[in-house]
């Protein structure tokens, strides 16, 4: 039985974390698609002939591509191994106590 609980109390903290990320690069894009076409009207009407909205919408753009690489994309899996062989380690050595 503890056994059981160990391995759901793990999954839960797995998924919780989880949903941390996906919450994080979420609200990062939401507000992304809100303040960029904000700063490019305000821009358009303020100083039309220097597009400077770009900068911080190429700047943004760049940190919310970073975030979703590291969300969704490189790494994943690698972590996912590890995470076994450690849990796995971990394993052994509470046995040969």
């Amino acid at each position: 039985m503890e056994t059981y609980i160990n391995k759901e109390t793990i999954a839960y903290r797995k998924a919780s974390r989880r949903v941390k990320e996906l919450k994080g690069f979420y609200g990062n894009l939401t507000s992304y698609c809100l303040v960029i076409p904000f700063l490019a009207v305000l821009n358009l009407l303020t100083a039309p002939g220097y597009l400077w909205f770009l900068w911080p919408m190429m700047g943004w753009g760049m940190g919310i591509a970073a975030h979703a690489v590291t969300t969704f994309g490189i790494g994943k899996s690698w972590e996912e191994k590890k995470i076994k062989e450690l849990m796995e380690e971990d394993r052994k050595n509470i046995k040969t106590l």
